[in-house]
C-alpha cells in the first residue's frame, strides 16, 4: 500500500511536469517534509529501509542530479523528487528509478520521434513539452516514472 502511494505521488509530479514543465514546491518540498518526518518519528523510511539506506540513497539522488541542474539539464523538482524519493525508499529503488528513466527516455527519443504525429491531438495539446522534435530538453520526471513503476515491478 505504501508504494502505491508513493507511484501516486510520483504520477502526479510526472504528469504536473509533462504538462507544464515545473512540479509544484508544495509536491517535492512537501514529500521531503514528510519523508523526513516519518523516517524522524518511526526511524525507518516509508519504505521500510534503515536510516543510514536514506542517508546513501540521498547522497546518491543529489550526486546523479545536482550535475546535471548544474549543467542545465535537469530542473529542480526533478533534483527535489528524486530526493523525496531516496527519503522514502531506499538506494535500490533510488537507482532502479534512475536506470529506467534513463531506459525509457532513450526509447521515447527513439520511438517518440516517429510516433508524436500518430498520438491523438488532444494529448498532443495537452502535453506539448513530450514532443521529442520540439524541445531540446524533455520533461524528466515522466521518465522518473516509469522508472519507479519498473524498480517496482522488478523488486516487490
Amino acid at each position: 500500500m505504501k508504494l502505491c502511494c508513493l507511484l501516486l505521488w510520483c504520477a502526479v509530479c510526472a504528469e504536473q511536469d509533462a504538462r507544464k514543465k515545473e512540479i509544484s514546491n508544495l509536491l517535492t518540498i512537501g514529500a521531503i517534509a514528510l519523508a523526513a518526518g516519518y523516517l524522524i518519528v518511526t526511524g525507518r523510511t516509508w519504505l521500510d529501509a534503515a536510516p543510514t539506506e536514506a542517508a546513501l540513497a540521498l547522497l546518491i539522488a543529489l550526486g546523479l542530479t545536482l550535475p546535471g541542474y548544474a549543467l542545465g539539464r535537469l530542473g529542480a523538482g526533478d533534483v527535489k523528487l528524486l530526493a523525496a524519493l531516496a527519503l522514502a525508499s531506499d538506494s535500490t529503488y533510488l537507482l532502479g528509478t534512475f536506470i529506467g528513466a534513463g531506459v525509457a527516455l532513450l526509447v521515447w527519443l527513439v520511438i517518440g520521434r516517429a510516433t508524436w504525429s500518430l498520438i491523438h491531438q488532444g494529448l498532443t495539446q495537452r502535453y506539448p513539452y513530450m514532443n521529442p522534435k520540439a524541445s531540446d530538453k524533455l520533461p524528466f520526471s515522466p521518465f522518473l516514472f516509469i522508472g519507479l513503476l519498473m524498480a517496482a515491478t522488478l523488486l516487490h
